[in-house]
Parts: structure tokens; C-alpha cells; sequence
């Protein structure tokens, strides 16, 4: 006897995201008088968590549009006319931000409305490969930033286009190598006992648990602890270096901190700030969804009774990383501009006097 969708929905008080299901072992048997029926838990079926995922992502997807493609724009425009390493990295940036935008963001508001997936098993490959494409390449990008900045303030007279252009070169290529893996282990499955609905999972891609784990971990490694290390030694180095150099200022060295006409000195700082402010953001963002997947590896049991509400949140807010990159470039370049316009105004008030 085949039952209609509504009836085989039983609510209760747990929200769960069908994807991080270990298996589909929580769908139960119904005995009833004349039949015995399979009832959908609350994961299986649309629910609030849904709503939420739906509700949030095309908020963060109209923003994080709205604004890395008025930046991008930005970009390109004074490209025609000065081009700069760090104007080249933040268009790469923008990209790995837009590909967030235009590719993981929708397949997760499609994924949450229909709950199954309907896009077959070839899909569910390139789709996953790209999830975290652009995620592994915005890290990449900020880890290339740091560098830069690293070499323009203590080896000024080091720095090399062609290391700037090798350094994108590596970052689009390794986030290429690492995610891959996503296309062969994430495959569309049949639930066991209820044909029809299909998911995009990674059940019985590793043989053992501890190997998905494993691969969590590595995926985090990549993505988010070693460009940290890599980015917090760089920035920590600038700012040694800048605290160094403040207390024993030569002549020559102060008059040149103090000049309101060095327009160079201060696009270095500004340029500096920004980025710095960019890596927090990054920071701030990732580092509570990591912490919660840490705990998750280490203590399965008492991380799931965290509410599924707040996991999915911490992920959600990790995806604004996305558009506060061109918030944080606006609010610094609309200060800078001020502040050039208020620069220039003295000089010629003073040069009328």
C-alpha cells in the first residue's frame, strides 16, 4: 500500500540537517490496525531548518552579489589605468567570493526547498567539487595577501610581479587539487527503504569512519588552519617590524611619517589596515563553525546534542565571510578618499595664503 507524502510525516522536536545524517536508520515503522507504515523523521521532510537555510542564504546571496560585483567592477576600472599587485589579488578574491555566490549558494537555497536531490549523480559531483572550490580558493587568495604584504614591508626590495602572478597561479591550482576529491566521494544514493528519495551524500565512500574524519580534518587544514598560521605569521612579522623601527626613528624616518603630502606612505598603510581587517573578518567568521566540527570529531556524542539549529547557523555565518570582503574594501577606500580630499583642500588653502 503506498502511503501519500503527508502521511508518512510524524513531527516532533528535533530539527536535522539530512546531510550529516551518519546513515537513514531513523526512519521507523508505524503499526497500525490493518498496516504498517514508514514515517519520515522531521530531517527527512521540509521543516523550519529549511525555511531558515532558504531565508538566510538568499540574503547573504543578494548581498554578497550586490557588492563583489560593484567591487570587481571597481577594480577592473582603475586596473585601466594603475595596476597593482594587491588590486590583482583582490580581484582574484572577488572571484573566489563570486563563486561562492553564484554556485554554492544557490545549490544550498535548491538543496533545502526540494530536501532530495533531483539533479542525478553527475551533478551532485560538479556541484560538490564547486561547494568548496571557492571557498579553498578565498583562502588561498588571503594567504597570498598576507605574503605580499609581508614583502612590501620588510623586504621592499624584494618584491616581484612574477611572484605575485605565481603565487594566484599556486592558489587556484592547489584549490583545484583539493577539491576534486569532493567529485568522487560525494554521490547520489537511494534510501534503503524509501526508493524515491535520493540524496547527494558521502555514505560508503570511506571504509571506515575514522578515514571521513580524517579527510574532515585535512579539508579544515587546508582551508583554515594553515593559511591562519601562515597568515598570523606574516601580519605578526609587519607589525614586529613596524614596532621596531617606531623606536629608533631616525630623523629622516620621522619626517617622512609625518609628512601629510606622502600620498605613497599612506596607501601603504591603508592598504595594510584593510587587509589586516579582511583576515579578522575571515577569522571571525570560520573560527566558530571549526570549532564546533572539532568538537564534533572529538566527542561525536555530545556535540550532537547541540541544537541543530545553532550548527546550522554557524555554518550560515561562516558564508558572510563572502560579503564582507567588499564591505570592508568600500569602508576603507570611502575613509581614504575623504581624508585625500581633506588633505588636498589644506594644501591648496595654505598655498593661497
Amino acid at each position: 500500500m503506498k502511503m501519500s507524502f503527508e502521511e508518512t510525516v510524524e513531527i516532533n522536536e528535533i530539527i536535522q540537517d539530512h546531510r550529516k545524517l551518519l546513515d537513514w536508520s531513523a526512519l521507523k515503522n508505524k503499526t497500525t490496525a490493518n498496516t504498517t507504515e514508514f514515517v519520515l523523521p522531521i530531517d527527512m521532510v521540509f521543516n523550519d531548518g529549511h525555511v531558515l537555510s532558504i531565508t538566510v542564504y538568499s540574503i547573504l546571496m543578494t548581498a554578497s552579489a550586490l557588492g563583489n560585483i560593484t567591487l570587481l567592477y571597481l577594480l577592473l576600472r582603475d586596473r585601466t589605468r594603475c595596476a597593482s599587485r594587491i588590486d590583482i589579488m583582490l580581484i582574484n578574491l572577488c572571484i573566489a567570493d563570486l563563486l561562492v555566490t553564484f554556485l554554492m549558494m544557490p545549490t544550498e537555497i535548491a538543496w533545502s526547498w526540494t530536501v532530495i536531490w533531483v539533479a542525478g549523480d553527475l551533478m551532485c559531483r560538479i556541484m560538490a567539487f564547486f561547494r568548496t572550490f571557492g571557498l579553498y580558493l578565498s583562502s588561498a587568495v588571503l594567504v597570498c595577501i598576507s605574503i605580499d604584504r609581508y614583502y612590501a614591508v620588510l623586504k621592499p626590495f624584494k618584491i616581484s610581479e612574477t611572484r605575485g602572478r605565481g603565487m594566484l597561479t599556486i592558489a587556484w591550482i592547489s584549490s583545484t587539487v583539493h577539491s576534486v576529491p569532493q567529485a568522487f566521494i560525494f554521490h547520489v544514493e537511494s534510501h534503503p527503504k524509501v526508493k524515491w528519495f535520493e540524496q547527494c551524500v558521502t555514505f560508503h565512500s570511506f571504509p571506515d569512519e575514522i578515514y571521513n574524519v580524517l579527510y574532515s580534518v585535512m579539508c579544515m587544514l587546508v582551508m583554515y588552519a594553515i593559511p591562519l598560521v601562515v597568515i598570523t605569521f606574516c601580519y605578526a612579522s609587519i607589525y614586529i617590524e613596524i614596532y621596531k623601527k617606531s623606536k629608533n626613528l631616525s630623523y629622516k624616518t620621522e619626517l617622512f611619517r609625518r609628512s601629510n603630502d606622502d600620498v605613497l606612505c599612506k596607501a601603504k598603510q591603508r592598504t595594510l589596515r584593510m587587509t589586516v581587517t579582511i583576515v579578522i573578518v575571515f577569522v571571525v567568521c570560520w573560527t566558530p563553525y571549526y570549532v564546533m566540527s572539532i568538537w564534533y570529531w572529538l566527542d561525536r556524542e555530545s556535540a550532537m546534542l547541540i541544537d541543530q539549529k545553532i550548527q546550522k547557523g554557524l555554518f550560515l555565518f561562516a558564508s558572510t565571510n563572502s560579503c564582507m570582503n567588499p564591505l570592508v574594501y568600500g569602508i576603507f577606500n570611502i575613509r581614504s578618499n575623504k581624508r585625500e580630499r581633506t588633505v588636498s583642500f589644506r594644501n591648496t588653502f595654505r598655498q593661497r595664503q
